[in-house]
Protein backbone atom coordinates (compact mmCIF):
# COMPACT_ATOMS: atom_id res chain seq x y z
CA UNK A 1 0.00 0.00 0.00
CA UNK A 2 1.27 3.53 -0.78
CA UNK A 3 -0.66 5.46 1.09
CA UNK A 4 -0.93 5.62 4.87
CA UNK A 5 -2.18 2.69 6.49
CA UNK A 6 -4.95 4.40 8.23
CA UNK A 7 -6.26 6.10 5.52
CA UNK A 8 -6.71 2.37 3.91
CA UNK A 9 -9.16 1.84 5.58
CA UNK A 10 -11.96 4.13 3.90
CA UNK A 11 -14.34 2.31 1.42
CA UNK A 12 -16.06 5.45 0.43
CA UNK A 13 -15.46 9.33 0.46
CA UNK A 14 -17.75 11.64 0.13
CA UNK A 15 -21.11 9.53 0.17
CA UNK A 16 -23.92 11.03 1.74
CA UNK A 17 -27.08 9.19 2.83
CA UNK A 18 -30.13 9.19 0.65
CA UNK A 19 -32.49 8.04 3.04
CA UNK A 20 -31.16 11.01 5.70
CA UNK A 21 -31.64 13.75 2.82
CA UNK A 22 -35.30 12.34 1.92
CA UNK A 23 -36.05 12.40 5.62
CA UNK A 24 -38.49 14.82 7.11
CA UNK A 25 -36.89 17.33 9.18
CA UNK A 26 -38.07 18.11 12.67
CA UNK A 27 -36.51 20.22 15.10
CA UNK A 28 -34.02 19.00 18.14
CA UNK A 29 -34.93 18.84 21.20
CA UNK A 30 -32.51 16.80 23.15
CA UNK A 31 -28.83 15.86 22.08
CA UNK A 32 -27.19 12.16 23.12
CA UNK A 33 -23.59 12.12 23.67
CA UNK A 34 -21.65 8.85 23.05
CA UNK A 35 -17.65 9.33 22.79
CA UNK A 36 -15.51 7.08 20.66
CA UNK A 37 -12.65 8.47 22.03
CA UNK A 38 -10.91 9.25 25.28
CA UNK A 39 -7.31 10.61 26.04
CA UNK A 40 -7.04 13.26 28.60
CA UNK A 41 -3.06 14.47 27.20
CA UNK A 42 -4.57 14.74 24.03
CA UNK A 43 -6.75 18.27 22.86
CA UNK A 44 -8.77 17.88 19.69
CA UNK A 45 -9.47 20.79 18.02
CA UNK A 46 -8.99 19.44 14.53
CA UNK A 47 -11.88 17.05 12.86
CA UNK A 48 -12.00 16.36 8.95
CA UNK A 49 -15.16 14.11 7.89
CA UNK A 50 -14.03 11.58 5.29
CA UNK A 51 -16.93 9.83 3.79
CA UNK A 52 -18.47 8.33 6.80
CA UNK A 53 -15.30 8.36 8.66
CA UNK A 54 -13.73 10.96 10.94
CA UNK A 55 -9.99 11.81 10.64
CA UNK A 56 -8.62 13.94 13.24
CA UNK A 57 -4.88 15.95 14.69
CA UNK A 58 -4.08 17.22 17.61
CA UNK A 59 -1.08 18.15 20.27
CA UNK A 60 1.39 15.57 20.74
CA UNK A 61 1.67 15.14 17.27
CA UNK A 62 -1.14 12.25 17.23
CA UNK A 63 -3.68 11.69 14.58
CA UNK A 64 -5.79 9.13 13.34
CA UNK A 65 -8.91 7.76 11.77
CA UNK A 66 -12.13 6.43 13.07
CA UNK A 67 -14.09 3.81 10.77
CA UNK A 68 -17.38 4.48 11.31
CA UNK A 69 -18.54 1.14 9.97
CA UNK A 70 -16.10 -1.52 11.96
CA UNK A 71 -15.90 1.50 15.42
CA UNK A 72 -12.35 0.95 15.43
CA UNK A 73 -9.50 3.97 15.60
CA UNK A 74 -6.46 4.25 14.06
CA UNK A 75 -3.63 6.34 15.75
CA UNK A 76 -0.33 7.29 14.26
CA UNK A 77 2.70 9.91 15.86
CA UNK A 78 3.83 12.18 13.66
CA UNK A 79 7.31 13.89 15.12
CA UNK A 80 9.83 16.33 13.43
CA UNK A 81 12.80 15.55 14.65
CA UNK A 82 12.59 15.73 17.98
CA UNK A 83 9.53 18.11 17.19
CA UNK A 84 6.09 16.45 18.45
CA UNK A 85 4.29 19.67 16.61
CA UNK A 86 0.47 20.61 17.97
CA UNK A 87 -1.95 20.20 15.23
CA UNK A 88 -5.07 22.61 14.73
CA UNK A 89 -6.02 22.58 11.16
CA UNK A 90 -6.71 19.74 8.87
CA UNK A 91 -8.57 18.77 5.57
CA UNK A 92 -8.82 16.47 3.17
CA UNK A 93 -9.76 15.51 -0.97
CA UNK A 94 -10.99 12.46 -1.96
CA UNK A 95 -7.65 10.86 -1.76
CA UNK A 96 -5.52 12.63 0.91
CA UNK A 97 -5.91 13.68 4.19
CA UNK A 98 -3.85 17.18 5.32
CA UNK A 99 -2.55 18.27 8.86
CA UNK A 100 -0.84 21.71 10.07
CA UNK A 101 0.49 22.47 13.04
CA UNK A 102 1.02 25.70 15.06
CA UNK A 103 3.64 26.92 16.37
CA UNK A 104 7.13 28.07 14.48
CA UNK A 105 8.01 26.02 12.31
CA UNK A 106 4.76 25.53 11.16
CA UNK A 107 4.61 22.01 9.71
CA UNK A 108 2.20 20.93 7.00
CA UNK A 109 1.97 17.28 6.03
CA UNK A 110 -0.08 15.31 3.58
CA UNK A 111 -0.58 11.66 2.90
CA UNK A 112 2.43 10.53 1.31
CA UNK A 113 2.89 8.29 -1.47
CA UNK A 114 6.00 6.23 0.72
CA UNK A 115 3.24 4.62 3.77
CA UNK A 116 3.42 7.99 5.96
CA UNK A 117 2.67 11.37 5.86
CA UNK A 118 5.35 13.42 4.21
CA UNK A 119 6.12 17.29 4.90
CA UNK A 120 4.98 19.67 2.19
CA UNK A 121 5.62 23.16 3.59
CA UNK A 122 7.84 24.16 6.58
CA UNK A 123 7.97 27.75 7.62
CA UNK A 124 10.10 29.11 10.09
CA UNK A 125 9.29 32.57 11.95
CA UNK A 126 8.72 33.43 15.52
CA UNK A 127 5.23 34.77 14.82
CA UNK A 128 4.01 31.73 12.45
CA UNK A 129 0.90 29.91 14.28
CA UNK A 130 -1.35 28.58 11.51
CA UNK A 131 -5.22 28.23 12.34
CA UNK A 132 -7.59 26.50 9.60
CA UNK A 133 -7.12 25.03 6.32
CA UNK A 134 -9.78 23.75 4.11
CA UNK A 135 -10.10 22.51 0.02
CA UNK A 136 -12.12 24.08 -2.43
CA UNK A 137 -11.61 20.97 -4.28
CA UNK A 138 -8.84 18.32 -5.08
CA UNK A 139 -6.69 20.61 -6.14
CA UNK A 140 -6.78 23.79 -4.75
CA UNK A 141 -6.69 24.64 -0.92
CA UNK A 142 -6.10 27.51 1.42
CA UNK A 143 -4.87 27.77 5.21
CA UNK A 144 -4.60 30.91 7.25
CA UNK A 145 -2.96 32.05 10.20
CA UNK A 146 -1.62 34.98 11.98
CA UNK A 147 0.28 37.88 10.81
CA UNK A 148 4.25 37.30 10.36
CA UNK A 149 4.41 40.49 8.45
CA UNK A 150 1.77 43.19 7.64
CA UNK A 151 -1.20 40.29 6.58
CA UNK A 152 -2.46 37.61 8.17
CA UNK A 153 -0.32 34.27 6.87
CA UNK A 154 -2.47 32.53 3.77
CA UNK A 155 -0.91 30.02 2.05
CA UNK A 156 -2.70 28.11 -1.06
CA UNK A 157 -1.53 25.19 -3.30
CA UNK A 158 -3.31 24.51 -6.58
CA UNK A 159 -1.66 20.61 -7.27
CA UNK A 160 -3.53 18.57 -5.11
CA UNK A 161 -1.40 20.14 -1.97
CA UNK A 162 1.76 18.83 -3.26
CA UNK A 163 2.87 22.04 -3.18
CA UNK A 164 2.11 25.62 -1.06
CA UNK A 165 3.16 29.54 -1.85
CA UNK A 166 2.70 32.02 0.59
CA UNK A 167 0.65 35.73 -0.44
CA UNK A 168 2.88 38.37 -0.05
CA UNK A 169 1.27 41.10 1.91
CA UNK A 170 0.82 43.47 -1.27
CA UNK A 171 -1.50 40.57 -2.23
CA UNK A 172 -3.84 40.75 0.67
CA UNK A 173 -5.23 42.88 2.64
CA UNK A 174 -3.12 44.90 5.44
CA UNK A 175 -3.78 43.81 9.16
CA UNK A 176 -4.41 46.33 11.65
CA UNK A 177 -3.03 46.46 15.13
CA UNK A 178 -3.71 43.43 17.17
CA UNK A 179 -6.05 41.60 14.49
CA UNK A 180 -4.90 37.67 13.92
CA UNK A 181 -7.23 35.32 14.52
CA UNK A 182 -7.95 31.73 17.34
CA UNK A 183 -6.75 28.68 16.23
CA UNK A 184 -9.56 27.12 18.36
CA UNK A 185 -11.88 24.53 15.91
CA UNK A 186 -10.56 24.79 12.74
CA UNK A 187 -13.54 27.06 11.10
CA UNK A 188 -11.42 30.70 10.68
CA UNK A 189 -12.24 29.41 6.95
CA UNK A 190 -15.41 29.03 5.08
CA UNK A 191 -16.07 28.06 1.12
CA UNK A 192 -19.01 28.00 -1.47
CA UNK A 193 -18.37 27.75 -4.91
CA UNK A 194 -15.14 30.09 -6.10
CA UNK A 195 -16.00 32.06 -3.09
CA UNK A 196 -13.52 32.07 0.34
CA UNK A 197 -14.78 33.74 3.96
CA UNK A 198 -12.14 34.51 6.45
CA UNK A 199 -12.03 35.28 9.86
CA UNK A 200 -10.30 37.43 11.95
CA UNK A 201 -10.29 38.28 15.45
CA UNK A 202 -8.50 39.82 18.34
CA UNK A 203 -8.40 43.56 18.63
CA UNK A 204 -10.09 43.57 14.80
CA UNK A 205 -12.42 41.39 13.53
CA UNK A 206 -13.44 41.13 9.99
CA UNK A 207 -14.00 39.19 7.04
CA UNK A 208 -11.61 39.05 3.90
CA UNK A 209 -13.46 37.48 1.20
CA UNK A 210 -12.39 36.21 -2.13
CA UNK A 211 -14.76 35.28 -5.21
CA UNK A 212 -11.98 33.58 -7.35
CA UNK A 213 -10.10 31.09 -5.20
CA UNK A 214 -7.85 33.30 -3.18
CA UNK A 215 -6.63 35.31 -6.30
CA UNK A 216 -7.88 38.40 -5.31
CA UNK A 217 -9.74 40.03 -2.31
CA UNK A 218 -12.00 42.35 -0.48
CA UNK A 219 -12.11 43.21 3.30
CA UNK A 220 -15.65 43.48 5.38
CA UNK A 221 -15.78 45.11 8.79
CA UNK A 222 -17.96 42.95 11.17
CA UNK A 223 -20.01 44.77 14.14
CA UNK A 224 -18.80 41.54 17.13
CA UNK A 225 -17.11 42.59 20.19
CA UNK A 226 -13.55 43.18 19.74
CA UNK A 227 -10.76 45.34 21.55
CA UNK A 228 -8.94 43.30 23.26
CA UNK A 229 -6.94 39.81 22.14
CA UNK A 230 -9.51 37.94 23.27
CA UNK A 231 -12.06 39.07 21.87
CA UNK A 232 -13.97 38.88 18.23
CA UNK A 233 -15.24 36.15 15.20
CA UNK A 234 -13.78 32.43 16.44
CA UNK A 235 -15.96 30.60 14.45
CA UNK A 236 -17.48 30.88 10.74
CA UNK A 237 -19.58 28.64 8.49
CA UNK A 238 -21.92 29.62 4.98
CA UNK A 239 -24.81 27.40 4.20
CA UNK A 240 -24.79 28.65 0.15
CA UNK A 241 -23.27 31.54 -1.05
CA UNK A 242 -25.01 33.81 0.47
CA UNK A 243 -25.89 32.94 3.81
CA UNK A 244 -23.30 32.65 6.42
CA UNK A 245 -23.03 33.03 10.22
CA UNK A 246 -20.18 33.94 12.70
CA UNK A 247 -19.76 33.07 16.25
CA UNK A 248 -16.85 34.23 19.23
CA UNK A 249 -17.31 36.39 22.06
CA UNK A 250 -14.22 36.04 24.77
CA UNK A 251 -13.23 32.99 26.14
CA UNK A 252 -12.10 34.57 29.42
CA UNK A 253 -15.86 35.95 29.71
CA UNK A 254 -17.47 33.09 28.31
CA UNK A 255 -21.11 34.34 30.05
CA UNK A 256 -21.29 37.55 27.65
CA UNK A 257 -23.42 36.98 25.36
CA UNK A 258 -23.49 40.54 23.63
CA UNK A 259 -21.19 41.18 20.40
CA UNK A 260 -20.67 37.55 19.80
CA UNK A 261 -23.19 35.95 17.29
CA UNK A 262 -23.98 37.70 13.42
CA UNK A 263 -25.23 36.62 10.26
CA UNK A 264 -25.24 37.76 6.69
CA UNK A 265 -27.66 37.09 3.63
CA UNK A 266 -25.91 38.80 1.25
CA UNK A 267 -22.71 36.78 1.09
CA UNK A 268 -21.00 38.15 3.38
CA UNK A 269 -20.89 42.16 2.20
CA UNK A 270 -23.03 42.72 5.20
CA UNK A 271 -23.59 41.44 9.26
CA UNK A 272 -25.70 41.71 11.44
CA UNK A 273 -25.70 41.11 14.92
CA UNK A 274 -28.71 38.49 16.30
CA UNK A 275 -29.52 37.46 19.73
CA UNK A 276 -28.24 40.39 21.27
CA UNK A 277 -28.29 40.46 25.47
CA UNK A 278 -29.51 36.38 24.80
CA UNK A 279 -27.70 32.77 25.48
CA UNK A 280 -25.43 31.67 24.38
CA UNK A 281 -22.76 33.32 25.05
CA UNK A 282 -18.87 32.67 24.02
CA UNK A 283 -18.79 29.34 21.36
CA UNK A 284 -15.68 28.00 19.75
CA UNK A 285 -17.56 26.49 16.91
CA UNK A 286 -20.85 26.66 14.75
CA UNK A 287 -22.03 24.89 11.64
CA UNK A 288 -25.42 24.87 9.86
CA UNK A 289 -27.30 21.78 10.19
CA UNK A 290 -27.13 20.01 6.75
CA UNK A 291 -31.05 20.53 5.00
CA UNK A 292 -32.01 22.92 7.53
CA UNK A 293 -32.66 25.99 4.56
CA UNK A 294 -29.86 27.89 5.86
CA UNK A 295 -32.09 28.56 9.34
CA UNK A 296 -30.85 25.60 11.97
CA UNK A 297 -27.70 25.64 13.82
CA UNK A 298 -25.92 24.35 16.31
CA UNK A 299 -22.80 25.52 18.03
CA UNK A 300 -20.48 24.02 20.44
CA UNK A 301 -18.17 25.77 23.42
CA UNK A 302 -16.60 24.73 26.71
CA UNK A 303 -19.68 25.66 27.70
CA UNK A 304 -22.13 23.25 26.61
CA UNK A 305 -24.11 22.26 23.05
CA UNK A 306 -26.37 25.21 22.15
CA UNK A 307 -29.16 24.80 19.10
CA UNK A 308 -31.11 27.78 17.04
CA UNK A 309 -33.97 27.04 14.46
CA UNK A 310 -34.37 30.84 13.21
CA UNK A 311 -31.00 31.73 12.25
CA UNK A 312 -29.58 32.62 15.20
CA UNK A 313 -32.40 35.04 16.83
CA UNK A 314 -32.83 32.16 19.45
CA UNK A 315 -31.26 29.89 20.94
CA UNK A 316 -32.17 26.17 23.00
CA UNK A 317 -29.50 24.81 25.25
CA UNK A 318 -29.28 20.78 24.19
CA UNK A 319 -26.14 19.86 26.67
CA UNK A 320 -23.47 21.40 29.29
CA UNK A 321 -21.01 18.83 27.46
CA UNK A 322 -17.89 20.73 26.67
CA UNK A 323 -16.37 20.58 22.96
CA UNK A 324 -14.18 22.71 20.56
CA UNK A 325 -15.46 21.87 17.41
CA UNK A 326 -18.27 20.05 15.52
CA UNK A 327 -18.92 18.51 12.11
CA UNK A 328 -21.96 16.83 10.84
CA UNK A 329 -22.30 13.88 9.15
CA UNK A 330 -26.01 13.97 8.14
CA UNK A 331 -29.05 16.46 9.49
CA UNK A 332 -29.20 14.42 12.82
CA UNK A 333 -25.83 13.27 13.50
CA UNK A 334 -22.51 15.47 14.04
CA UNK A 335 -18.87 14.25 15.19
CA UNK A 336 -17.93 16.81 17.92
CA UNK A 337 -14.34 17.32 19.80
CA UNK A 338 -12.46 18.19 22.63
CA UNK A 339 -10.54 18.35 26.06
CA UNK A 340 -9.69 14.73 26.33
CA UNK A 341 -12.19 13.23 23.83
CA UNK A 342 -14.29 12.71 20.38
CA UNK A 343 -17.51 12.37 20.89
CA UNK A 344 -20.70 11.08 18.36
CA UNK A 345 -23.35 13.21 19.00
CA UNK A 346 -27.15 12.24 18.07
CA UNK A 347 -29.11 14.70 17.44
CA UNK A 348 -33.62 13.76 18.15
Amino acid sequence: MKKLLFLSVLLVIGCKSKETEEKERSFFTEVTVENILENDSLSFRAIELMGNNLAFAANKGVYGLYNSQSGQWKTNLQLNDSIAPEFRAVASTSSDFFMLSVGNPGLLYKTGETGKMELVYKEKDEKVFYDAMIFWNDKEGIAMGDPTNECLSVIITRDGGQSWNKLNCDEFPKSEEGEAAFAASNSNIAVQGNNTWILSGGKRSRIFHSSDKGKTWEVIDTPLLQGEATTGGYSLDFYDEMNGFIIGGDYTKPDGNTGNKARTKDGGKTWKLVAEGKDPGYKSSVRYIPNGDSKELVAVGFTGISHSKDVGENWKQLSEEGFFTIRFLNDSTAYAAGKGRVAKLKFH
